[in-house]
């Protein structure tokens, strides 16, 4: 039984990465936001308009009990869920976890190209933007940094070097 959980800031790639590895070993992958907006039938965004950061926490790590307690499977974490709660303990119990690791300059340019609706980053300037990255990501650092394995990810702007790190993250977890 094999349990892979990746964490790391938002934009670093665990979705891509997640879905990647899971075609190559042909093992599910769930994307713990995309599961909590199923089993709510709302976005990520209604939920924070509606219970706050504080309230969608506690929806996130109930979820996270849910799908950690799957067989076989590659889950991707949102960039706050190893940081509330017992979280980063529960996970590291549970999988081989894994931070995917990205400096706030590939990030900031990964977050300002996505399509995705960031709540926490909504309505801030370019130059807001950079900072609440840097400072987060400084905040957080003390959690990601609490997983089993660390892949540097600043690399992965083109397939092939998406392909490249899936391989570095194989090697990584010997599988």
């Amino acid at each position: 039984m094999k349990r892979i959980i990746l964490i790391g800031y938002m934009g670093a790639g665990k979705t891509t990465i997640g879905k990647a590895l899971s075609k190559e070993l042909d093992i599910p992958f769930y994307d713990l936001d995309w599961y909590i907006e199923n089993r709510m039938r709302k976005t990520i965004k209604q939920i924070f308009d509606e219970r706050g950061e504080e309230g969608f926490r506690k929806i996130e790590h109930n979820m996270l009990h849910e799908v950690a307690e799957f067989e076989d499977v590659i889950i991707s974490c949102g960039g706050g869920t190893p940081c509330s709660f017992d979280n980063m303990d529960y996970m590291n119990l549970q999988g081989d976890t894994v931070y995917l690791k990205a400096s706030p300059e590939v990030l900031y340019g990964h977050l300002k190209m996505g399509k995705t609706v960031r709540p926490l980053l909504l309505n801030k300037t370019q130059e807001e933007m950079k900072t609440f990255i840097e400072e987060q990501l400084k905040q957080r650092e003390n959690y990601y940094s609490r997983a089993k394995y660390t892949l540097n990810v600043d690399l992965m702007d083109t397939y092939e070097k998406i392909k490249i790190s899936v391989q570095q993250l194989r090697e990584l977890l010997h599988i």
